[in-house]
């Protein structure tokens, strides 16, 4: 990419693959997800809109739905690449305390259906408890 070129936030953040689609990032951006950190700034990071432009060697703070980042800029890209090309375009710089919360996280997640053996009873189950509330001996054959 030359130099003259400006690459987006947004775009930037979906070509290297830390969002699924670039109006996730988007979004990210615009709820405060998504801050440049500054050396030389004494209110620490600030949030950055999906418009700006990114330059090598700015330090962002992300957060998304699965982990925090924070990632140093270290090459350009405007077209969507491959992971094993995209990781060599950052530099993952997260400290360790932000990737332990990610050992807490469930591993399971809740799909909506009901687990094996709880809820509603099965129909042996209904048989026999229908059978106990009569007051019917059980018929075994």
């Amino acid at each position: 990419m030359a130099d003259s070129e400006k690459l987006r936030v947004d775009k930037y953040l979906w070509s290297i693959r830390l969002f699924k689609t670039r109006s996730q990032a988007a979004d990210a951006c615009d709820k405060g997800r998504v801050k440049i950190v500054l050396n030389n700034s004494a209110m620490g990071p600030q949030t950055v809109k999906a418009s700006r432009n990114v330059n090598l060697n700015e330090v962002y703070e992300i957060k998304t739905e699965a982990r925090k980042w924070v990632i140093k800029v270290t090459g350009l890209l405007t077209k969507r690449v491959g992971y094993p090309d995209a990781i060599k375009n950052y530099e993952d710089i997260t400290p360790k305390e932000d990737l332990d919360i990610v050992k807490y996280a469930p591993t399971s997640f809740h799909t909506g259906k009901r687990l094996s053996k709880i809820g509603h009873p099965s129909k042996k189950d209904r048989r026999d408890l229908e059978t106990f509330m009569d007051g019917r001996p059980e018929e075994d054959e």
